[in-house]
C-alpha cells in the first residue's frame, strides 16, 4: 500500500510529497524545500523511515515546486521527470527565483519527459499520469485509482482551483482538465494538492464554487 507523507515548505506554503510502500522505495513529488532547514527535515524523514528514493517527479515547474529539484537529484542520484511542455517554465526558474527572493536557487535539468499514459513504478506500486494543463502548459497529475490517490499539483484545491493569471496559463484548459480528467475519477479519490489541505473528488464535484459538473 502507498503511504503519502506531506511537507509544507517555502514562503508559498507549497506541499512536497513523499510516496512510498512496504518495499521502502520512494518517489519525491515537487520538492519545494529551499533552505538547509527544510532540506534537513525532508532528508531526516527519509533516513528515519529507511526509504530509498528512486524517482523525482514534478507536476509542473513553477518556482515554488522546483526549488529542491537539484538537491534531490544530487543527494539521491535520481532522474527528474517532467512534461516537455513545462520545460520553458523550468528553464525560466532562475529568473523567477531571483524575482521572488530565493538567492541560492540551483537550476536543474530534465532527465525523463513524461506523457499521459506513462506509468511511474516504485516498489510494488504504480502511478498513472494524467495530462491536466491550464495552470501550467505541461501540468500533470499522478494517480493511483485503486488506492484513491491523486497528487494534483496546482490544478484543484479544496473549494478552489489553480491560478490562471500567470504566463502560459489558460482558464479554458484548466476548466477542461478538471471536468474531463479529475472529475471523472471516483468520488472516493483523495486529492493531495500543491497547497492547502486534502479534499476528495466527490466533495469538489458537489461543492467547488469555481467548477461544478
Amino acid at each position: 500500500m502507498i503511504q503519502v507523507q506531506a511537507f509544507t515548505f517555502n514562503p508559498f506554503g507549497e506541499n512536497t510529497y513523499l510516496l512510498f510502500d512496504e518495499t521502502k522505495e520512494c518517489v519525491v513529488v515537487d520538492p519545494g524545500c529551499h533552505n538547509y532547514e527544510e532540506r534537513k527535515i525532508l532528508k531526516d524523514f527519509i533516513e528515519a523511515q529507511q526509504l530509498k528514493v528512486v524517482h523525482l517527479l514534478n507536476t509542473h515547474a513553477h518556482i515554488d515546486h522546483v526549488l529542491g529539484n537539484e538537491f534531490i537529484k544530487r543527494t539521491y542520484n535520481v532522474k527528474l521527470h517532467l512534461h516537455q511542455k513545462d520545460l520553458p517554465l523550468l528553464n525560466n526558474a532562475a529568473s523567477r527565483a531571483e524575482y521572488y527572493g530565493f538567492p541560492n536557487y540551483e537550476g536543474s535539468t530534465v532527465d525523463v519527459f513524461i506523457e499521459e499514459g506513462d506509468k511511474i513504478t516504485f516498489g510494488n506500486s504504480t502511478l498513472d499520469i494524467l495530462f491536466v494543463p491550464g495552470h501550467a502548459p505541461g501540468h500533470v497529475a499522478f494517480v493511483n485509482v485503486e488506492q484513491n490517490i491523486c497528487i494534483s499539483g496546482d490544478v484543484l484545491f479544496k473549494s478552489s482551483i489553480g491560478r490562471t493569471d500567470f504566463p502560459l496559463c489558460s482558464y479554458e484548459d484548466l476548466q477542461k482538465s478538471i471536468r474531463t480528467k479529475l472529475y471523472t475519477l471516483p468520488a472516493e479519490v483523495v486529492v493531495y494538492p500543491g497547497h492547502g489541505i486534502t479534499t476528495t473528488i466527490g466533495f469538489e464535484r458537489k461543492h467547488n464554487p469555481f467548477i461544478k459538473l
